[in-house]
């Protein structure tokens, strides 16, 4: 037998918190076989197996939040004998049969003429050599053990135990019958729910395992989740039917004040981190102008030679590009240790992504060498890998400069805070019909607001304003590209 530990995943992540196990005790895996779903800061990752085997213990619950190099996973051999009878796993003969009576003491381990002595089996054998996988490095010691989030974000099947010492536990005569049985099963079977709905529970306070299920073959739902989060008695009204929480109140005290408490775990506590490093670090001031954009707009809406269109967000990305040649402070970054300025020689450019698990940069690889609806499609690629949660740590690193979005929430403007490492942000407010005026008459426009954050001691008020009016009069009127 041997653990798996939590790997290092890179870029600096020192801890995993389990989001759903893809495995039980007693399973037999393969080499690369999903084994559970770990978020980290940066993203859901899936650790592969190292080994073929099976699983002989858990060591973590779903929930739980564990230390690189912290035992995961306990393995046994598949070779390996089995305990009961002294039969090996992998189906070759026995020494002795069921139908063979038991030899006495004095000629047990005494080998015979017609069978020789069974080599012994120890831990010293000479292990095999095996395939290293991609961030399976060695572990140093000393990194501490597991931080546990509270209780109730803790379902408890068989955790570091096999599945017969639990149920055993349970069997011992402890608890009345019909409590034994249901706590059995609690510890053959994990709620049953989607990684979207377990992160939902987490966030609203919600234990899986006092969640009736309303889904199909008693999978727990969103609605089941948030009913559950509210006190109902159930998703659909009815006492008792889904949604319901086992033995939770479905009322309060007229001086009860409800509240709950989410742990800032993940991704959510890493932008925490980044923004009040970037809010008390880098002096930070904004600028921001409105701007006619509705010949851009009906530039877009006609097809090129091919049928492609692309996108306002992408066309906004590409008038980016040659504004930043012409004001290199607004792709550079503070270096406060060396007090230095570094100008980035190309732009790479993020695109902030609302997720459920948080705000995501996501880094749009060679945006300068891409025409508009190529650029459309790959930010459309990137964010949906973002909302699935699947980017690299790659992925979400790297960039130089970032757009965000904030018009599709419907609000006309914001003022964002910079992504560490980088001067400039632009952020794009909601497109709007609005009367504008327009070649000396007042007539009907759509317009849009932009609004530029910028590290002060990079840009100066008059280079980020000229940034920003170079990326505006792009907008405005595509064709002065060609007079620049």
């Amino acid at each position: 037998m041997s653990d798996f530990t939590l790997p290092d995943l890179g870029e600096g992540l020192t801890e995993a918190t389990i989001v759903a196990w893809q495995v039980a005790v007693g399973d037999e895996v393969t080499l690369n076989q999903a084994l559970v779903e770990v978020e980290t800061a940066k993203a859901l990752v899936e650790l592969p197996s190292p080994r073929s085997g099976r699983i002989s213990a858990l060591h973590a619950a779903e929930g739980e939040t564990l230390a690189v190099g912290s035992p995961l996973i306990g393995f046994e051999e598949v070779g390996a004998v089995a305990s009961a009878g002294g039969v090996p796993a992998d189906g070759s003969p026995a020494a002795s049969s069921a139908g063979t009576p038991a030899a006495d003491d004095s000629t047990a381990d005494a080998p015979t003429a017609d069978a020789p002595a069974a080599a012994p089996v120890t831990k010293s054998a000479a292990p095999q050599r095996q395939q290293v996988l991609v961030g399976y490095g060695p572990v140093l010691p000393g990194t501490g053990r597991p931080r546990r989030r509270p209780r109730s974000f803790v379902t408890e099947p068989y955790v570091g135990r096999s599945a017969e010492a639990a149920v055993g536990e349970i069997s011992a005569g402890e608890v009345s019958a019909g409590e034994s049985t249901a706590r059995e099963t609690s510890a053959r079977e994990t709620p049953r729910a989607m990684p979207p709905v377990r992160r939902r529970a987490r966030d609203l306070g919600v234990d899986l395992a006092a969640v009736h299920g309303s889904g199909p073959a008693g999978r727990i739902l969103r609605a089941d989740v948030e009913a559950c989060a509210q006190g109902a008695t159930g998703a659909h009204g009815g006492a008792g039917t889904s949604g319901a929480c086992r033995g939770a109140s479905t009322g309060m005290g007229t001086n009860t004040r409800a509240s709950t408490r989410v742990p800032v775990t993940g991704l959510r506590r890493e932008t925490a981190r980044a923004m009040t490093d970037s809010a008390f670090t880098a002096p930070q001031a904004s600028v921001h102008t409105t701007i006619d954009v509705t010949d851009t707009l009906d530039r877009l809406r006609r097809p090129g030679r091919d049928g492609s269109k692309a996108s306002f967000l992408a066309a906004v990305c590409r008038a980016i590009l040659p504004a930043a040649a012409r004001t290199p402070s607004a792709n550079a970054r503070y270096d406060t240790e060396a007090g230095e300025i570094e100008h980035f020689a190309r732009v790479a450019l993020g695109i902030a992504v609302a997720t459920e698990r948080g705000l995501v940069v996501a880094t749009v690889p060679d945006a300068e060498e891409a025409d508009g609806a190529t650029l459309t499609e790959q930010i459309a690629a990137i964010a949906a890998t973002a909302r699935e949660g699947r980017l690299t740590p790659a992925e979400l690193t790297g960039s130089t400069l970032t757009v965000t979005n904030v018009g599709v929430f419907g609000v006309d403007g914001g003022v964002p805070i910079l992504n560490p490492g980088q001067s400039t942000i632009l952020a794009i407010g909601t497109l709007r019909t609005q009367p504008w005026e327009h070649r000396g008459a007042i007539a009907l426009r759509t317009v849009v607001t932009l609004t530029l954050s910028f590290d002060h001691r990079v840009l100066d008020g008059a280079e980020a304003s000229r940034f920003l009016m170079d990326v505006a009069d792009v907008l405005s009127d595509p064709a002065i590209l060609l007079t620049r």
